[in-house]
């Protein structure tokens, strides 16, 4: 993997991981104030592409989506088997 790969994979994950933190900041936001919310499958999505670590601790700092059974299952899930996957690739890229 070259240098400018990797470079653009820390780039996307934190961009994800920082979208994410925000966008469930600013769902919460619209909570209290019942404004239009943030659809949870967009934040779910985010998790999905990346941003699971940024949106569990959004869920934890801003105490947002802790009561909802997707969130507070399925986010650790999404991040488990993205490290799983990570795992994976390493493993059969450094020992096949």
């Amino acid at each position: 993997m070259t240098d400018l790969l990797k470079q653009i994979i820390i780039y996307y994950l934190t961009a994800v991981n920082l979208l994410a933190f925000a966008l469930s900041g600013l769902d919460k936001r619209a909570a209290l104030k019942r404004r239009r919310r943030i659809p949870e499958a967009r934040l779910l999505f985010l998790a999905a592409a990346g941003g699971g670590i940024g949106l569990f601790l959004s869920m934890e700092f801003f105490r947002h989506k802790t009561q909802k059974t997707a969130f507070r299952i399925g986010v650790p899930l999404i991040i488990t088997a993205q490290f799983l996957l990570l795992a994976a690739f390493l493993y059969l890229r450094y020992y096949t």
